[in-house]
């Protein structure tokens, strides 16, 4: 049993998400999820939250570039290791992935991180759109969610710090608070809208609304939950596919 498997994460997403990027966001979690705590419920009812969030309900795995006036700005962010010239790399560097990884020194980072792990990870500066390949796309996140250390935020159930790590503000956060309540009740075996069923079930007024009071039930009872699937044998296809998407860029290479 995977930790979530697409039908599950389709439900938790609503709406038309994009089946690749599903399939992204469970086999990454499949290869590193459960070593970063990702297993366990209330853990991952923030992260997956977080996710539908910054992919519109994983409709989009890379930032729709205008640019905006915002996104002008990405030209010259030094802080992002982005060149301070008009050289091009606020586009270079665009968000991606599911979580929208942004800048130069991410990329460098993630692919740092990777490689760590896998000798042959591509080389996500020099190629960054490798990162919207699987596993990547799936890994990214997960890296980013680890090397900010976001499982202290959702030990809590600490959305409000949380959203400020990955956005800077609170941009979004109400609907980042929707997706949560949703994804929190499809892991409580429940609909993705049956909040009152769940306030009835919990003593608390029955009255539909997903205020602080039932986030924090939903946080309490996903925390009592136990971890969800079991540690694959092996994982034949995800080795297979890591191996395949390895070779391709050692042909590129040659």
């Amino acid at each position: 049993m995977p930790i979530i498997d697409e039908a599950t994460l389709f439900r938790m997403a609503g709406g038309a998400p994009d089946p690749a990027n599903v399939a992204s966001v469970c086999a990454g979690l499949e290869m590193r999820g459960r070593a970063f705590g990702l297993a366990q419920p209330h853990q991952l009812a923030c992260y997956l939250a977080q996710l539908l969030h910054e992919s519109a309900g994983l409709r989009h795995d890379r930032e729709i570039w205008g640019p905006t006036a915002a996104q002008k700005r990405y030209e010259q962010r030094t802080d992002l290791g982005n060149s301070a010239a008009l050289d091009g790399d606020g586009f270079l560097y665009r968000g991606r992935g599911a979580i929208q990884i942004t800048g130069k020194d991410n990329y460098r980072a993630f692919r740092d991180w990777a490689r760590r792990e896998w000798r042959r990870a591509p080389d996500f500066v020099a190629e960054p759109d490798a990162v919207l390949l699987d596993p990547w796309e799936g890994l990214v996140p997960i890296w980013y969610w680890e090397s900010r250390n976001l499982q202290r935020y959702a030990t809590a159930g600490d959305m409000e710090m949380l959203t400020r790590r990955i956005n800077g503000g609170l941009n979004g956060y109400a609907d980042r608070l929707a997706c949560y309540v949703r994804v929190a009740l499809v892991l409580l075996d429940r609909a993705p809208g049956d909040i009152t069923g769940f306030q009835a079930g919990a003593g608390l007024e029955a009255d539909g609304i997903a205020g602080p009071r039932t986030r924090a039930a939903l946080h309490q009872v996903l925390c009592a939950q136990p971890e969800r699937g079991r540690a694959p044998a092996g994982a034949p296809w995800l080795s297979a596919l890591l191996g395949a998407v390895l070779s391709r860029f050692d042909r590129s290479a040659a």
